[in-house]
This record gives C-alpha cells, sequence and structure tokens, in this order.
C-alpha cells in the first residue's frame, strides 16, 4: 500500500494521482480577473460538482475522521515573522520558488518557462530560488520581472474590502501601505465546507514560526464573533479552538509533544503520538522543531512529524505545506509510516509515495486566486486514499 510510481524526472506521484500545477499566466489571467475574494459571488464547490468529480466528498467524510495539519507561512499566510517578510515579500519569495529555468553552457541563466509551476516543467530544470537563494525583490530585477504581472494579479486578490474598516487582527497592512487579507480566505471557506458537509474533522496549525499565538486568538474572535466580513456566519457551525500554543520538539530517539498539562514524552512511542493527534478535537497548533529540520539539511529526515496508519480505517491525516516538495533531499515534513496493524514499528515514507493522498504541496497562487481551493485538494486527498484502502496493502 502507498507504493509510489515514478514517472518522469522530478514529477513523481502514484498512477492515478491527480496533479496539479499553476498553469500558464494567461490561463490565471483570465480565470482570476473575477475571482475575487471581494465578490460574494465567487464559485465555490458544489455538491452536484462533488457527484460528477467523482466519490461523495461527504460520504467520504461520513466514513472517517479528517485531521489537517496546515502550515502557516505562505500556506494560510502571506506573511512571514520570523524573516520580517510582509505580504508583497512573501508573495515574490514564493514565486522565485515556482519559476524555473537552467544554467547555459556559458554559465548563464536560462528561463525554461514563463508560467509558475510547483513541479519542474522538464527534466534539468530547477527553481530560481534553489540556484539563488533568497533575491529581495526578485519580481523587480531583470531576471524576474516577467512575473511582475502574475505579483500584481495576486496582491490584488488579496485586499481587504474595500468598503470594510480596518481590522487589527484580520488585515494587515502591506509594504505599499494597501490594507491585505492576513488569513486567507480559502481557508476560512475551507472550514466552512467541512462543517456543512458533516462527518468529523479537526485542524491542527504546524509551523516553525512565531504566528501561532496571534493566529489561534484571531481564529477565536472570528469563530465566537462572526467579526470576519465575507463568513459572518463561522459562530453557527461551533467549531472549537485551543488557544494555547504546543510544542514539538524532535531528537534521533523521537519526537516528543506538549501544550500546557499534555505530555508526549518519545519513550512514550509513535503509536502513542498517533493515537493523540488522531484524538484531537477542534482547531490548535503546534510549533515544529526549525533547528532539528536544520541540522538535517532541511531534508525529509528532519522534517515535521506525520504519522500515518495504512490500516486505520476510521483517520485519515493529511498535511497542507507549501515547503512540501517531491525532492526528500528538499521537504519539510517526516511522513512515517506503520508497518503492521496497531503495531509500533514505522518507516519513514518518501514524499512521492503519498504526494496528493496525505501530503499537499501548498500552490499559494491558487490557495489566493480561488476560494475553494483548499476544499478540492482534501478532496483529492480523500478520494485517492479511499482508493488505496479499497486496493489493500500491497
Amino acid at each position: 500500500m502507498f507504493n509510489g510510481e515514478k514517472t518522469s524526472g522530478n514529477a513523481r506521484s502514484l498512477e492515478g494521482v491527480k496533479t496539479h500545477d499553476l498553469g500558464s499566466t494567461n490561463e490565471r489571467t483570465s480565470s482570476t480577473q473575477s475571482d475575487s475574494f471581494n465578490d460574494p459571488d465567487f464559485p465555490v464547490l458544489t455538491h452536484q460538482e462533488e457527484d460528477r468529480h467523482g466519490p461523495s466528498f461527504s460520504g467520504i467524510l461520513r466514513q472517517r475522521k479528517l485531521i489537517l495539519h496546515i502550515d502557516l507561512n505562505n500556506t494560510v499566510l502571506v506573511s512571514d515573522t520570523v524573516t520580517k517578510q510582509g505580504t508583497i515579500a512573501a508573495l515574490d519569495y514564493f514565486l522565485s520558488t515556482v519559476t524555473w529555468g537552467r544554467i547555459t553552457k556559458q554559465g548563464k541563466w536560462e528561463w525554461i518557462s514563463d508560467s509558475p509551476s510547483l513541479l519542474p516543467p522538464c527534466e534539468g530544470a530547477v527553481s530560481y530560488y534553489s540556484h539563488f537563494g533568497r533575491v529581495a525583490g526578485f519580481t523587480s530585477t531583470a531576471a524576474g520581472r516577467r512575473f511582475r504581472s502574475v505579483l500584481e494579479e495576486h496582491l490584488h486578490m488579496l485586499l481587504w474590502p474595500t468598503e470594510q474598516e480596518e481590522d487589527r487582527e484580520l488585515s494587515v497592512r502591506g509594504e505599499d501601505g494597501r490594507l491585505y487579507h492576513w488569513i486567507l480566505p480559502s481557508f476560512f471557506q475551507l472550514l466552512q465546507d467541512l462543517a456543512t458537509r458533516g462527518g468529523e474533522f479537526a485542524i491542527i496549525f504546524r509551523t516553525f514560526g512565531t504566528d501561532l499565538p496571534r493566529l489561534l486568538s484571531t481564529l477565536q474572535r472570528v469563530l465566537t464573533q462572526g467579526s470576519h466580513p465575507l463568513f459572518p456566519n463561522l459562530p453557527a457551525l461551533r467549531l472549537t479552538i485551543n488557544t494555547i500554543p504546543g510544542r514539538i520538539r524532535c531528537s534521533r530517539r523521537g519526537a516528543s509533544l506538549s501544550r500546557a498539562d499534555e505530555r508526549m514524552l518519545y519513550q512514550d512511542g509513535e503509536r502513542c503520538l498517533y493515537q493523540f493527534f488522531s484524538s484531537v478535537q477542534g482547531l490548535g497548533g503546534f510549533q515544529d522543531h526549525f533547528d532539528w529540520w536544520a541540522r538535517n539539511s532541511y531534508s525529509i529526515l528532519g522534517g515535521k512529524p506525520l504519522l500515518v496508519d495504512p490500516f486505520d480505517p476510521t483517520v485519515q491525516h493529511i498535511f497542507i505545506d507549501d515547503n512540501i516538495r517531491l525532492d526528500d533531499k528538499d521537504t519539510i515534513v517526516q511522513p512515517k509510516v506503520f508497518l503492521d496493524p496497531e503495531g509500533t514499528l514505522t518507516r519513514v515514507a518518501s514524499t512521492s509515495e503519498l504526494y496528493n493522498i496525505c501530503l499537499v504541496q501548498n500552490d499559494l497562487l491558487q490557495a489566493i486566486s480561488n476560494r475553494s481551493y483548499f476544499t478540492q485538494r482534501v478532496q483529492i486527498c480523500l478520494e485517492n486514499y479511499e482508493r488505496n484502502l479499497m486496493q489493500g496493502p500491497s
């Protein structure tokens, strides 16, 4: 079960698994001009669309509990307090990670594609970021200027509604003085979609950064007071939230977890950690161990731990993070799969094995331009997981 199949180049995925690229600039322009978050008629996934595109979303949700592990920066937030990136700088940086070229025999940089994409468009392509590192003002440089229109289009879609007053928690003032959404509306759409379709779910924020306390406090206000101008009915969903941030620390001996009076030591074993995450209710969050990831060369070996039990039909764990990559030497989540039913032994699974099943590489441009983006990605994972369960262990 969960055996990955190599296709071409670095674009590895499971046979039959749905994948997604960011598409061409022209396609984005034509679709996103009408897809503004400030538009109350913005399209969302309907039950009829679910039926046309495969198994019922609602039906699968009712079969098993869904645990979503969600990153913050460049996933549901377009900013980063650790790197001190505002909205514009964060989006500009993201573009440098999804634009592709190569070095010619003459030692010069050559663009391969004018269209941003999560995966390399061909063999030998490298992202601008992977070759040059962080470049301040990427789309203002001579090399990155061709992607400036993509930046401006998506900044426009991120604008806080003009008819609404500034909200100190939900809006953020960008480097250009304009107000933007701090939390992507597509995240709130996900909450609404999951709650209204029935079934049990929980959301665990997993971040290396320091934004977690503010995020949890802001979400508590939105969920209890209905203070979001685009989602005033969220209190009706009756979602609970734990506003105390937890902490995960890793070592060669394993992972330890703490939150207020809750403690989970590495001696307790990975099965106990799996049971803890599987039993979580409502919304909450943990700060993961950045130094451990750095000490492991930013590879899968030091990534945020995610435990998956393919023998457990009652729970599905999904991790959404912009730094999930098919290159296990450069990815942010360490998925560990149990070897036996109710067993304690695990193995580290490659990212390609669980890509679009339990691991979602966040497409920030789509998360901005398509309010149903997170809902659709979760649905794809649910369908792919269901297909694997039906096939049985291999």
